[in-house]
């Protein structure tokens, strides 16, 4: 009777120790959680930057089969015209009095 009380107590202490180990070491409930959490943000990455690549691509091809849209690519990164166009400025009201204030006033008031 006294060795199965023994057993008992040691097997007790042994299931103890394994599940201490199965909820805190490594490889436990708490590391998978946390592996889960960094695969799902992986994924969400991906799937962005798989987007990002799809319209990279698109503009790619783009790009190598027509002229319009390299004529509209420097048109309007590069600010270049045809031959024979006019190219004409549009200036809003309100930046231009703001470009012909008096930098040294330092009050931000319109002269």
């Amino acid at each position: 009777m006294r060795w199965t009380g023994l057993l008992l107590v040691a097997m007790v202490a042994v299931l103890a120790l394994l599940q201490f180990r199965l909820w805190t070491g490594q490889g436990g409930h708490r590391s998978v959680a946390a592996l889960q959490s960094q695969v799902q943000q992986q994924v969400r990455e991906n799937t962005g930057l798989e987007q990002r690549n799809a319209a990279l691509a698109a503009e790619v091809e783009d790009l190598k089969s027509g002229e319009a849209a390299v004529e509209e690519r420097a048109r309007s990164e590069l600010g270049m015209i045809k031959p024979g166009e006019t190219f004409y400025r549009v200036v809003e009201r309100d930046s231009a009095l703001s470009d012909t204030a008096d930098p040294a006033a330092g009050d931000g008031e319109s002269p």
